[in-house]
């Protein structure tokens, strides 16, 4: 997942800016989303719990920055950002940083994020540590390891599965302390669309990363099969609320996520399918995000007030 334009390396480039560039700010709203939709769920239940919901929040937001710092650092290592890249510049591969100090912030991250679950953990007990504990271990394995999620084409499925029904889930259940069945199925909207980010990244790096023998899902069963894929996931997106609101009979107003994923995703599943144009590309990634953003806003608001 990626954010901005290309950098141009420059000794006066601040400290602070390097930092946040690296956190990739665009990518944000994955992490965000799902607690959203989390806490909607819960607001409707009558089990609300501010502190809970707001520890969720921060440890995700901080989960996915340490991940987005791991991705920096063993990208470079493995060969896979080089000046070849048609995507942002990052960090590590422009000598902002070396790979130590990336790794460093992101293990940094991590630990913060663990911090903010301590919380979560004393009123969620084992379950929480559970989750919170592969949850880190996922992120840090996202690029790092001999078996890389993203180098073995298992990012797809960890994105949809952790920015899914395991953020929704975990987030309706620090509050609750209950988790029906339903609440895991709801997740899978957002999860759709988290999916989607990385699945324009991957169609946008396809040659790059199958030079560096990154096996996403694109590398191996070509673009055509990812934008096939991105396609399926705005459709999956599509029919979470519709489904939800129909077998429920109930919560009518879930049904406008529903509209906006038909009518922004698939103009923008027409955007990747059609062109091969890094200048196109680079802004698909954030208007994926900014579209599961407001999925989630629709999403909660609809759930909540209906």
């Amino acid at each position: 997942m990626t954010d901005a334009p290309p950098a141009t390396p420059s000794a006066s480039v601040s400290r602070w800016k390097v930092w946040l560039d690296a956190a990739r700010p665009k990518t944000l709203p994955a992490a965000i989303a799902p607690v959203l939709v989390g806490v909607a769920l819960a607001i409707e239940a009558g089990s609300f719990h501010a502190l809970a919901a707001a520890c969720a929040l921060l440890g995700a937001v901080l989960i996915q920055i340490g991940t987005n710092y791991a991705n920096d650092a063993e990208d470079f290592v493995r060969g896979a950002d080089t000046e070849a890249r048609k995507g942002p510049q990052r960090a590590t591969a422009a000598g902002f940083v070396t790979a130590g100090q990336m790794r460093g912030a992101a293990g940094m991250a991590f630990a913060l994020a663990f911090a903010a679950g301590v919380y979560l953990i004393v009123r969620g007990g084992w379950p929480i540590l559970a989750l919170g504990l592969a949850s880190i271990a996922s992120g840090y394995a996202y690029t790092a390891g001999r078996y890389a999620l993203a180098y073995t084409g298992l990012a797809d499925l960890f994105v949809l599965v952790f920015f899914g029904p395991v953020a929704v889930g975990g987030t309706y259940y620090v509050q609750a302390l209950d988790l029906p069945g339903w609440v895991p199925v709801a997740g899978l909207g957002p999860g759709f669309l988290a999916t989607a980010i990385l699945l324009a990244n991957n169609v946008r790096d396809v040659e790059e990363d199958r030079a560096a023998d990154k096996r996403t899902l694109v590398v191996r069963f070509g673009r055509p099969f990812g934008v096939r894929l991105y396609n399926l996931c705005v459709s999956g997106a599509v029919v979470v609320p519709a489904a939800l609101a129909l077998v429920s009979r109930d919560h009518v107003g879930v049904l406008g996520a529903s509209a906006l994923a038909a009518l922004v995703g698939r103009r923008l599943a027409r955007t990747l399918a059609t062109t091969e144009d890094p200048a196109v590309l680079n802004p698909l990634l954030g208007k994926t995000a900014g579209l599961l953003f407001l999925y989630s806003v629709a999403f909660a608001l609809g759930w909540a007030l209906t």
